[in-house]
């Protein structure tokens, strides 16, 4: 039986879920019911945004036949794969685990950033890469365009791109003769000593933890005695099984093969994605070269609410982690909020999805802060290190230099916008690089600028730009110096830490009074006045006044002599005066909301 790994890699929305399904339908896997309910995304977010969230690895076979009459089974692991731009690690491992990629591609939309992306990603690997057309059956289709853009911008020849309609199953059988045809086999040994890469894991309650692997060397069986070898952890195989598309128990997993395992595994810790898992008793002489650590961009703060407890929310996390391993955690405390996590994402999609899968999968409630990227802080005797909450930034006086992330940006846009997307980029302190026209009607354009002037709502304003057709993809280039300080906010001449933000100091003082108004609006009246404050060191740069609530503390004098009327008034001038120097402010947790709103 010959064996064909293989990801489905695409820009988001070009149709690789319903590629999947009708890939499994044309195998027998699924019947015409199931397939119209996107099988592989089953999870719920995944369904409500018609996004895919989590690679999902799936078994079929299929019998071919070649030209002189002969049949061959053919056994083809492929894995459906994300496709924005957040969940570039998530395609990244998918494609360390195959030979080869279809690379697919919507027939009225052409390529788009992360078609560039991920065709790149797949090349990096050494993978076997095969052009799909796909969306054929549509009015507005043009293939030969759409194959002369991946010709002209990807370097794959038009005439070998794979014209399907996932939708209505029109050219599947030619697509399936060319995974057989094209894509190499694994090129494991089987004699030597078992050796699996672990490419994705889920907690269950009942069993444990459930390890994804891909087989490299040698065979796992069932009641085999296995390791962990990054962890060193020893286990017993008490279940094998692979995805067809649901779990099915076998007995064995050979050389080149993609299953699942389960070993009693109770601890979430002792498993990492990238980890190697061989024989304890034979053990292979080295670990397979696994993953590059994924790279945290976006940091918040995750604090619990309503009636969570830290605990629950510190397990939840666990879980989330193993199940995700480019989000990340650790304790943080602050006076406004309490004890919770400093979390890391790879983007605000990320951030967004882990937040509302917290909220649905574990019923846990959260207050987040506002998002924030990594600095690389030098300071004055030479040390560099990296911060990534402003509260952590040093002295000024200790501080030699800031510098901020930079990423290269392609953006793919209609021509006639490129006027209003040139300035958004100026706006954001983007460096122009170059233009490239891709076909009559559209253009990539290649800027570098500072991660931080991304993450808020760089994305909203690039689809207002460009009537919503403009597409991004970015990727990391290092740290760069720049112009930054630290902008604190001093409520009542009280500095609030989980308020300060880093910004440069050309923006600051029309930022600083961007926030100030946010607050002002969110802050509730007290018995005294209440002067907020932005300020750069000892410098105030913006403020704003939150009038006191006012009292007619005369009302109940008519007439009569107006000294009566003055020793009142003086009298509630001195209470107003002794409050504030003794009253404290309440500061609601929409006010900490309120900072990271876009625009801001």
């Amino acid at each position: 039986m010959q064996i064909r790994n293989f990801s489905i890699i695409a820009h988001i929305d070009h149709g690789k879920s319903t590629l999947s399904d009708r890939l499994l339908m044309r195998a027998g896997a699924i019947t015409e019911r199931e397939f119209q309910n996107q099988i592989l995304d089953d999870m719920d977010l995944e369904r409500e945004r018609g996004i895919t969230i989590k690679a999902s690895a799936v078994t079929v076979f299929h019998d071919h036949t070649y030209p002189d009459g002969r049949t061959e089974q053919f056994m083809l692991n492929f894995i459906d794969t994300p496709g924005h731009v957040d969940f570039h690690y998530e395609v990244q491992k998918a494609l360390q685990a195959c030979e080869g990629a279809l690379l697919v591609v919507d027939s009225t939309q052409g390529v788009q950033a992360q078609t560039v992306a991920n065709a790149y990603a797949a090349v990096e690997v050494g993978l076997e890469i095969v052009p799909v057309i796909n969306k054929i059956d549509l009015p507005s289709a043009d293939a030969t365009r759409v194959a002369e853009e991946i010709e002209q911008v990807l370097g794959f020849p038009a005439e070998d791109a794979i014209l399907v309609s996932a939708k209505t199953g029109r050219g599947i059988d030619e697509l399936i003769t060319a995974l057989c045809d094209k894509l190499p086999g694994p090129k494991g040994d089987p004699a030597a000593p078992a050796r699996a890469l672990i490419f994705d894991s889920i907690y269950d309650d009942y069993r444990g933890v459930i390890t994804y692997v891909r087989v490299v060397d040698g065979t796992l069986r069932k009641g085999q005695k296995i390791r962990f070898m990054g962890t060193d952890k020893q286990y017993q195989i008490t279940d094998l099984g692979k995805l067809v598309p649901r779990p099915k128990q076998v007995e064995s997993i050979g050389t080149g093969e993609v299953g699942f395992i389960v070993a009693a595994i109770k601890d979430l810790h002792d498993v990492r994605v990238g980890d190697t898992v061989t024989d304890a008793l034979a053990p292979a002489a080295e670990a397979l070269p696994g993953y590059k650590p994924s790279l945290q961009m976006v940091y918040c703060d995750f604090y619990p609410s309503g009636k969570t407890q830290y605990d629950e929310l510190r397990d939840a996390m666990d879980r989330l982690s193993l199940n995700d391993s480019s989000f990340s955690f650790e304790p943080e405390s602050n006076d406004a909020l309490g004890f919770g996590f400093r979390c890391g994402f790879l983007g605000l999609l990320h951030m967004e999805i882990i937040q509302e899968r917290l909220e649905r999968e574990f019923r846990i409630e959260v207050i987040q802060t506002a998002p924030t990227v990594t600095y690389e802080i030098k300071k004055t005797d030479g040390t560099v290190f990296k911060i990534d909450s402003p509260s952590q930034l040093p002295d000024p006086n200790h501080v030699e230099e800031v510098r901020e992330p930079y990423i290269n940006m392609n953006l793919i846009l209609p021509a006639d916008t490129v006027g209003n997307m040139m300035r958004l980029c100026e706006e954001r302190r983007g460096t122009y690089k170059r233009t490239e026209y891709i076909g009559a009607t559209r253009v990539m354009l290649t800027y570098e600028m500072p991660l931080a002037e991304v993450i808020y709502d760089f994305y909203d304003r690039l689809k207002s730009a460009t009537k919503g057709y403009g597409t991004m993809d970015f990727d990391l280039l290092g740290f760069r110096v720049g112009q930054l300080v630290k902008m604190d906010i001093l409520v009542n001449g009280d500095r609030v830490d989980a308020l300060s933000v880093i910004v440069h100091r050309d923006h600051a003082e029309a930022r600083g009074r961007r926030l100030l108004v946010r607050l002002k609006d969110e802050i509730d009246k007290h018995l005294f006045e209440i002067p907020l404050q932005a300020a750069i060191g000892g410098k105030i740069i913006a403020r704003e006044t939150i009038k006191s609530v006012g009292k007619n503390v005369t009302a109940k004098c008519y007439g009569g002599d107006v000294s009566r009327k003055r020793k009142l008034l003086d009298k509630q001038k001195e209470g107003k005066k002794r409050m504030k120097r003794i009253g404290s402010v309440d500061i609601p947790q929409e006010a900490f909301m309120a900072v990271q709103e876009s625009g801001d």
